[in-house]
């Protein structure tokens, strides 16, 4: 075992046993929460390994590091998530790669990503991003819908042609009343999730919680967590 591939082994076990005992302490079994390792900056060998490891679940915020990765590793078995503030110009690269746009905000962006799609004859699962810093019909610092616009975006999605609408996905705010309340901001997804399954029963999954908050974001309720830094560890600042 290479050095690397030892080094993200034993970074994967302590995330894995981070997630079980978050598991158990809210009385949830293992299997109800996803792992999504987010590779950014990362090279492609790093997911190369990674898929070694049982990894099957990958994101990536940029497109224009995430399409020389994904092409790179497209012989793997794995599901490539986009969760980074996606331009429109942007969305016909993704589309390419991506089974999964967790960021999903805007009605000009369902259009691009249907219309793409259906191009591509492709299918592709989206999250609408909800940004809990936002007033009642603005957007959030780092993207997002408030909390008032989930519902329309849903319809919307629903009916887009190539799209499937998965459910909802957050950021834990760095400013407004949920400012370093996680697990608060988490419950709050939780209750739009669950006013969103009674029009849309199959939108059931819930991405929150990274490397810092997962333990709050599983107490809360999240299918899925979006790991980084504590498993491909902190990256040396160039220069």
């Amino acid at each position: 075992m290479t050095d690397r591939k030892g080094e993200l082994a034993a970074n994967l076990a302590q995330v894995e046993e981070r997630i079980t005992a978050a598991c158990v302490a809210a009385g949830r079994k293992r299997e109800e929460v996803t792992l999504i390792v987010v590779t950014k900056t990362y090279p492609a060998s790093d997911v190369r390994l990674l898929s070694e490891l049982g990894v099957r679940h990958v994101a990536e915020n940029r497109d224009q590091d995430a399409a020389p990765k994904a092409a790179a590793c497209s012989d793997l078995p794995l599901a490539w998530h986009f969760v980074g503030q996606l331009q429109t110009n942007k969305v016909r690269s993704v589309v390419g790669y991506a089974d999964l746009v967790q960021s999903v905000d805007r009605s000009k962006l369902v259009t691009a990503l249907s219309k793409e799609a259906e191009r591509q004859e492709r299918e592709v699962g989206c999250l609408i991003q909800v940004a809990l810093d936002a007033g009642t019909s603005e957007r959030g610092e780092r993207g997002g819908v408030a909390p008032g616009g989930v519902e329309e975006l849903a319809g919307r999605i629903a009916s887009a042609p190539g799209l499937r609408l998965d459910g909802l996905m957050t950021v834990a705010p760095l400013a407004g009343e949920y400012a370093g309340r996680q697990q608060a901001a988490f419950e709050r997804l939780m209750d739009l999730s669950t006013d969103l399954r009674r029009d849309h029963p199959a939108a059931n999954m819930v991405s929150a919680g990274m490397s810092a908050d997962l333990e709050e974001a599983v107490a809360a309720g999240a299918t899925h967590v979006r790991v980084g830094t504590a498993v491909l560890g902190v990256r040396p600042r160039l220069g």
